[in-house]
């Protein structure tokens, strides 16, 4: 038995198939019978009203409890919305029950009569008085409108926003509320005698009774045909707080004269403002509430709150304070707390359903007393021997910990799809033929067995545009243990563009049953099927020249392509196995062409983002073709160059496309703003008394229309080539991430986070965009493993936050960065997740190959490259210059690096010899270099000096070597005696080869 649990003192379920809501509960001596006890009045949707006096049960007595309770029972002819008790009836202290129908109000009076057999008291209800509606209702609230003494006023709020007030058998007046939309909450505060709701603006407005009722009358707005009344003030609230979300319940609990509290339960927060306007405190709820119930408190000053939420929840707060939680047994709608012969203070909740309950919290004593258990003596070992293996334990329970939890071992559902390889016989395709050729259709048959008891399963399948599926979701039966289903359904192309990928997702929502959840925990399982590539192409004849080209080398003899593309080979025209050519569809021709000589492959096309799915379909069918024939050591290679001036142009495109729709978007709001304002001005015009010419506003309101229709037809058909435009985009991107991992020869984890940064989003959104994510991702990898030093990995990672994406000036700044991506690749850059520093590494061959036009251009990032940007640009001498070794960079401190890249000279001297006297020659050369600086005046000088300092610094670093050499050398002959004098004069001998290197250089620059 839990603590945290609600005891259930009396319950009843109230009918079948009945609804219930807020306002069909409330509780009091509506018999007034004048022991105080309370009674408990429950209406319907279904127009059943019932009354009762819940006792404690005996125990065996079942549904005979609920008989005997039940005092009252009436089938009225409408649905009832709300019940209220109070003092309804003129010149009567008696207590009545008003019911509140859609078109209706009804006062009843509640009458026992004592019986004189076993069956007990007779209880009726009797209609005092009713009133007939103009409106539809949505709800009510009573109280002393006016400050009155002695009796209740009614006032009902409709649907359309009109407050209609009756003083007991008589109809008062009806007031609009302004700027209504929808119906909120609605309570009346006595002490201030002002009337709450919460307006569809998501702000609480308070209105004075007084206000009300001299404020215009609502018929005369709403009838022309009325005659119009004078004397009338506009109607407008005396304070209003923006909640800022719609409001559940609104309640105003009146606990002192004083001061009174009012209290808003919103969807996301709890908020309590005293009466006039000011918030006292807020609380926000981390669940979904559903209902809550404010009472007094024993601590002065504060409120206690009963608050109900979609967990099956009662939660009791002392103001913002969790107090108490326990767990009801369905979810509540209506709360009310009621006094009963037996026990007081009891909580009344009703469910949706209707499952009324009367509870209270805490427990029964328990008499059970835990028995004695015989003292034994521990036995040490045993306890050590437990304790080492708990700790071995936890230790590999650690070891293994990872962010998802892991699957169980044999899963509750198998997913297996399978593709047909025949097209379908006739085609399901929407669209029959494209540019003359017929579009085909494959079926697609996914087969769902389930290994458990499974409910509520759905299907949906997903396939990246333009292609479609016959039908994209499925409502499984319910499934046993080995049942299994089968559903089909067929993909074609429905569009004028070629897709980014042939892949299919699977995605099955189920509920898998548990013993302390018998509903179903809900469960989501994916799968993917891949559709084959003759469902977007068909064969052709070979182009001879196209613009773009691109070539795949492989470590084994070229394969003949009519074995590797054997379904295209039966249809192709061409008689050698060399050559095959691909038509699109919805695209350009792409040509395959096989080496007779070398070990290549050359795909070329007319259009850059076409070859992707060529491209990807033979990467993937030779490595397939040779590893059937025992082929371990296959590999496919890329060796540039990089096609970076291709893809930029497709980058190009699709920013000019998102450029223009932001650019439409504007002028539609434009063009909307005018519209609007024409026709205020024609309205007023319109409801003038005295005709008045319209000066052509109804010639500009027509001319504002067309321009508001031919822009939205523009910047529709804009949105949809922006579609096209970012599956092409889509396309150039994979080939692009293809070729990088051909070139540097990626892992599988690197090409995914390479794609990853490239690729960060499925489709363009009109707040978040691919460039801006694009480039956000790229610089993120460029600062952390791609970055020159760990310096500034270690800057980067320290830096949070930064600006909001939007929408960029131009593209330069992302051409830029991914130029730099592919540089700093080529240079040996490793893509990693892991937090160390990427140090640069010794430049591969191959990167020498993207020197070529259309290639990576190297880019000088640090101050110290001003002398290279200085020299002609020449890739080739930038990408073959030496790095510096692994050792030396280590030997060299963080001092040194910062003096590399402001003075090289000093730096490569003070690196040679690491002594006094190549420091001071050091110093002494730059002051040299500084006065002929100074004094010199024309360019021929300062070449001459440039070029001396790139001679003396090369020079430095091949003697930098051979002085670390020979160094090594002396330390293991053991020679430690000579040591300082070998390196001073291996210093002297450095610094010598400098100046003599400089002197030579001078004359050739001359």
């Amino acid at each position: 038995m839990s603590l945290f649990k609600a005891r259930d003192w009396w319950s009843a379920v109230l009918g079948e198939g009945e609804e219930f809501d807020q306002g069909c509960l409330c509780v009091g001596d509506v018999d007034n019978s004048g022991t105080g006890h309370d009674k408990v009045v429950v209406g319907s949707y279904m127009g059943m009203l019932r009354v009762f006096s819940p006792h404690a049960g005996k125990p065996g007595e079942g549904g005979q409890s609920q008989a005997d309770a039940q005092l009252l029972e009436v089938q009225l002819r409408d649905p009832i919305i709300q019940v209220e008790v109070g003092k309804f009836v003129s010149c009567s202290e008696l207590l009545h029950l008003a019911v509140l129908h859609p078109r209706k109000l009804s006062v009843y009076s509640v009458s026992g009569t004592a019986g004189n057999v076993e069956h007990g008291a007779q209880y009726q209800l009797k209609l005092v008085y009713e009133h007939n509606l103009q409106r539809t209702a949505c709800n009510m609230t009573s109280g002393p409108f006016g400050g009155v003494t002695g009796h209740h006023s009614l006032c009902i709020q409709s649907l359309d926003g009109m407050l209609m007030f009756f003083e007991q058998d008589s109809y008062s007046f009806g007031r609009f509320l302004p700027g209504f939309l929808l119906p909120g909450p609605l309570a009346y505060c006595p002490r201030t005698d002002t009337f709450l709701t919460v307006s569809s603006a998501r702000q609480l407005e308070s209105y004075k009774y007084e206000t009300l009722a001299v404020a215009t009358e609502a018929e005369s707005r709403q009838d022309p045909e009325l005659p119009v009344k004078t004397g009338g003030k506009r109607l407008t609230p005396a304070w209003s707080v923006v909640l800022g979300e719609t409001a559940l319940d609104l309640c105003v609990p009146s606990f002192s004269h004083s001061s009174s509290s009012i209290f808003v339960l919103g969807e996301r927060n709890l908020y309590c403002l005293r009466d006039n306007g000011q918030i006292r405190f807020m609380k926000k709820l981390e669940y979904n509430p559903s209902c809550f119930l404010p009472y007094a408190s024993v601590t002065e000053g504060t409120t206690n709150l009963l608050l109900g939420n979609h967990t099956n929840m009662l939660l009791v707060y002392q103001d913002v304070t969790l107090k108490w939680a326990a767990q009801l047994s369905s979810v509540p709608v209506a709360m009310r707390i009621a006094n009963f012969p037996e026990l007081k203070g009891l909580v009344v909740t009703l469910s949706s359903d209707g499952q009324l309950q009367c509870s209270y919290m805490g427990t029964d004593p328990s008499f059970f007393s835990t028995p004695k258990v015989d003292a034994r003596e521990a036995d040490y070992q045993q306890v050590e021997a437990e304790m080492k293996s708990l700790q071995k334990f936890i230790r590999e329970a650690t070891r293994t910990q990872d962010i998802l939890p892991k699957a169980d071992a044999e899963d509750d559902l198998t997913v297996t799809a399978t593709v047909s390889s025949k097209m379908d016989s006739p085609s399901q395709a929407l669209i029959q033929d494209i540019d003359g050729l017929p579009v085909p259709s494959v079926t697609v048959k996914v087969k769902v067995k389930a290994c458990s008891v499974l409910q509520g399963s759905k299907m949906t399948i997903c396939v990246p545009p333009p292609l479609a599926v016959t039908q994209d979701q499925f409502v499984l039966e319910p499934m046993g243990v080995g049942s299994s289903t089968v559903v089909e359904f067929s993909a074609f192309l429905n569009g004028h563009y070629p897709p980014a990928d042939l892949t299919g997702d699977i995605a099955v929502s189920y509920s898998s049953p548990t013993e302390l959840n018998p509903k179903g925990v809900p469960r989501v399982l994916q799968g993917r099927f891949v559709l084959p590539l003759w469902l977007v192409c068909v064969t052709s004849s070979t182009a001879k020249s196209s613009k773009f080209k691109i070539t795949v080398e492989t470590s084994q003899p070229p394969a003949q392509l009519n074995t590797v593309f054997p379904e295209f080979w039966e249809k192709s025209e061409e008689k050698d196995g060399n050559s095959l050519a691909f038509q699109f569809l919805s695209g350009a021709r792409v040509t395959m062409l096989a080496s007779k000589t070398s070990q290549r492959y050359r795909i070329q096309s007319d259009s850059f983002e076409d070859m992707w799915l060529v491209v990807k379909e033979l990467v993937q069918r030779l490595g397939a073709h040779f590893s059937k024939l025992g082929v371990k050591d296959f590999r496919t290679s890329f060796s540039g160059p990089l096609p970076l001036s291709d893809y930029f142009q497709t980058l190009d495109q699709h920013f000019q496309l998102r450029v223009s729709a932001q650019q439409y978007q504007d002028l539609l709001a434009e063009r909307a703003v005018q519209f609007r304002a024409i026709q205020r001005r024609l309205l007023t015009r319109f409801k003038d008394k005295t005709p008045a010419p319209l000066q052509n506003l109804d010639t500009l309101l027509d001319g504002t229309y067309q321009q508001v229709m031919a822009l939205a037809e523009a910047a529709e058909e804009n949105r949809r080539l922006l579609e096209q435009a970012f599956v092409r985009l889509r396309s150039a991107t994979h080939l692009l991430v293809l070729l990088l991992s051909l070139w540097q020869g990626l892992t599988p984890d690197q090409t995914a986070i390479l794609e990853a940064t490239l690729l960060p989003l499925l489709q363009d959104t009109p707040t978040l965009g691919w460039e801006e994510s694009c480039d956000a991702a790229v610089s993120h990898l460029l600062r952390s493993c791609l970055s020159r030093s760990p310096k500034d990995q270690a800057t980067s990672l320290a830096q949070t936050g930064g600006p909001v994406l939007g929408l960029p000036q131009d593209t330069t700044r992302l051409k830029k960065h991914i130029t730099l991506l592919c540089d700093r690749m080529g240079k040996g850059g490793r893509l990693t997740l892991a937090s160390e520093a990427n140090a640069q590494l010794q430049v591969p061959a191959q990167v020498q190959s993207l020197a070529v036009p259309g290639g990576v251009e190297p880019i000088a990032e640090a101050a110290g490259d001003g002398e290279e940007l200085s020299l002609p640009q020449e890739a080739t001498k930038f990408i073959k210059k030496k790095q510096p070794s692994k050792k030396a960079k280590k030997d060299k401190d963080s001092k040194e690096k910062k003096e590399v890249s402001k003075e090289p000279v000093e730096v490569s001297v003070k690196e040679e010899g690491e002594a006094e006297e190549p420091a001071k020659e050091a110093k002494k050369e730059r002051k040299e270099a500084k006065e002929k600086k100074e004094s010199s005046k024309e360019s021929k000088k300062e070449s001459s000096k440039e070029s001396k300092k790139e001679s003396s610094k090369d020079s430095s670093k091949d003697k930098e070597k051979s002085s670390k050499d020979k160094k090594e050398k002396k330390e293991k002959e053991g020679k430690e005696s000579s040591k300082e004098a070998g390196d001073r004069k291996e210093s002297r001998k450095s610094s010598v080869k400098v100046k003599e290197k400089k002197k030579e250089a001078e004359p050739a620059e001359g």
